[in-house]
């Protein structure tokens, strides 16, 4: 699991209670991208994003991204596979092709 990090002020972290990776800003959650873990035979197998948002007070710095490639970075180092429905991963995923393809299973 990856520890915590700073990007311009804001910590993006990993909240596993929650199901999600969050931006923080102080106390406050700016952003997230939420997961749910699919284990086929009692064993997490892979990272399933369904949802990724970013408070509007905070568009257009380049947060999401941020989130997406901590939480991509951290699903590679745990050893597991990621399954894009959110439509903001899956197009991260298309931008940055190559970084990820590797764990990559695409919904049907």
């Amino acid at each position: 699991m990856s520890l915590p990090v700073e990007h311009d002020g804001i910590v993006v972290r990993h909240a596993p209670e929650r199901h999600r990776y969050e931006l923080v800003d102080g106390e406050d959650v700016i952003g997230h991208t939420d997961y749910r873990e699919l284990e086929p035979h009692g064993t997490i197998t892979h990272r399933d994003f369904v949802h990724t948002e970013v408070d509007d007070a905070y568009g257009g710095r380049g947060l999401a991204s941020v989130l997406v490639q901590f939480a991509l970075d951290d699903v590679r180092a745990a050893g597991l596979r990621i399954v894009p429905h959110c439509p903001y991963v899956a197009g991260w995923i298309r931008k940055h092709e190559g970084r990820f393809d590797d764990l990559v299973d695409w919904p049907a």
